[in-house]
């Protein structure tokens, strides 16, 4: 099943944010890799692809996983969330219906 990830970021996390980024994107990847990820990307704080110092609120990660406990595991696993951007995790079912 889908699940979406939604996380906020701490207030004033940009510089951990780009520091624990590589390892963020490692995991991701393997979901790709795996055939696994629907998507995946940041909030960005403004009205902008580039946001800059204003930096970003979160992030939304759709994958599949084997049940929402497991999903729930990954997302707590993440560097984002063990390195103090993430100041809270939301995961729920998701049901794709377009395109």
């Amino acid at each position: 099943m889908l699940y979406a990830i939604i996380a906020t970021d701490v207030a004033g996390s940009l510089g951990k944010r780009l520091e624990l980024r590589p390892a963020h994107l490692a995991r991701i990847q393997v979901l790709q890799g795996e055939g696994r990820l629907v998507l995946a990307g940041p909030l960005p704080a403004i009205d902008s692809n580039d946001p800059g110092e204003a930096g970003f609120t979160g992030s939304l990660i759709v994958a599949e996983f084997d049940s929402l406990e497991t999903a729930t595991a990954w997302a707590k696993a993440d560097p984002f969330a063990v390195g103090g951007v993430y100041a809270d995790v939301t995961v729920k079912p998701f049901r794709k219906t377009l395109p």
